[in-house]
């Protein structure tokens, strides 16, 4: 999906060894759909050729103020008058350091500071040994460059290409994009603390078998993603599954539904926005065998009992927080047919506000969906796309819905 589509970029590149991970990151981005124009320094082209963003962006790079392709030789005035941005990556200690007294020396300098202030955003990465990001002259020029209005990223962390280990290591190319996705997001749920359920849950029968079912998780994460990127303080209690954590999202692993429900309960008190988008087991075998369960030749299935599952989504939704209205609960219905009679049954039931259908069968470890959100009021489809897409959507709906509540 385009996140970035019609964005004009401009990607400056400054000294430093992470220029290696400009090349992916303008890569990443011309795949999101931005136009990048690459800009780099004289250090900056002394660990990665200009041949390289050029290939890579589609557009010739420029390296120098007295570049003779601009009609009025004024391409730190051109450039940035065209861009909706301008992304720093790698951004070194020197050229911050520069930024704050308004040097301009070069033309990614020229740029920075002839930019307009109010429509061309300024966002960093910084780069650099991990000694040089913790000095306290360093600290001191990310939070004056942030004091006038830049956009500072953090900086990872692991090994260094000195053979050092710590804080300074340029984030890499998909964490930018990340971290451009949510700058460009209407932030309509700034200041909410969302607490979201994902992917299935398990159920042991023995040390090796169990009950589970086919949900992977990925609408759930979608909307963690898109709830984040709209503002909002994420957390996510996720099932077995094999996905990556969205950046800035806080993640609590558990297995079975009442593991779920422990971790659900101890954080709904603290929350203003509970999706429970989870696959939960209803029931669980009364008691789990220690052992691998055999075959005895006889033919006969071993006799199990059942216990019902704690209704998570239920008892949130009845919780004393819920009913004050300061917690705002949203269910999922997985169905196999008749989505509308069951998931219209299913919200009266639970008791909560808004209730997510879908068919289950069509969805179970897809890309794609089609929703049903359903309301006191009836129900509204969100046609078949992208998870990412029908999530960006439904975190709008909330955000809605939350104005009103």
């Amino acid at each position: 999906m385009n996140d970035l589509h019609g964005k004009r970029i401009v990607l400056g590149l400054t000294g430093g060894i992470a220029c290696y991970k400009a090349a992916e990151l303008c890569r990443s981005l011309v795949k999101a759909g931005a136009q990048v124009q690459v800009v780099m320094t004289e250090a900056a082209a002394q660990f990665i050729t200009p041949v390289t963003l050029q290939a890579l962006s589609g557009h010739p790079v420029y390296t120098s103020q007295w570049d003779a392709r601009e009609g009025n030789n004024m391409a730190h005035i051109n450039l940035s008058r065209e861009a909706d941005a301008i992304v720093i990556a790698p951004a070194s200690a020197d050229f911050m350091a520069k930024l704050i007294h308004g040097k301009a020396d070069e033309l990614l300098s020229l740029m920075c500071l002839a930019r307009p202030l109010q429509t061309v955003p300024l966002i960093l990465a910084p780069a650099m040994n991990r000694e040089m990001w913790a000095h306290p002259a360093t600290q001191r020029n990310v939070a004056q460059l942030k004091a006038d209005g830049a956009h500072v990223l953090d900086v990872g962390q692991g090994d260094q290409a000195c053979g050092e280990t710590g804080d300074g290591r340029m984030l890499e190319a998909d964490e930018i994009v990340e971290e451009l996705l949510a700058f460009w997001t209407p932030q309509v749920l700034k200041g909410q603390q969302v607490l979201i359920t994902a992917g299935p849950t398990y159920e042991a029968i023995d040390p090796v078998r169990g009950i589970t079912n086919l949900s992977s998780g990925k609408m759930g994460f979608a909307i963690a993603r898109a709830a984040r990127h709209a503002g909002a303080e994420v957390t996510l209690v996720a099932g077995p599954v094999s996905l990556p954590t969205p950046r800035g999202i806080k993640r609590i692993d558990v297995r079975s539904a009442l593991q779920m429900n422990d971790a659900v309960q101890g954080l709904a008190g603290h929350a203003s926005v509970f999706i429970a988008a989870a696959a939960v087991a209803d029931w669980r075998p009364a008691a789990a065998a220690d052992h691998k369960i055999k075959k005895d030749g006889s033919g006969d299935a071993p006799d199990m009992k059942f216990v019902e599952n704690p209704d998570i989504l239920a008892q949130v939704a009845h919780s004393e927080r819920a009913q004050k209205r300061q917690l705002f609960c949203v269910g999922f219905a997985a169905e196999s047919h008749d989505l509308l009679a069951l998931a219209t049954a299913k919200r009266a039931r639970k008791g909560v506000p808004l209730l997510v259908g879908n068919i289950g069968p069509s969805t179970f470890g897809q890309d794609d969906n089609a929703l049903l959100l359903v309301d006191a009021q009836g129900a509204k489809e969100l046609p078949r796309d992208t998870k990412t897409k029908l999530a960006q959507d439904l975190i709008q709906d909330i955000a809605q819905r939350l104005s009103k509540h």
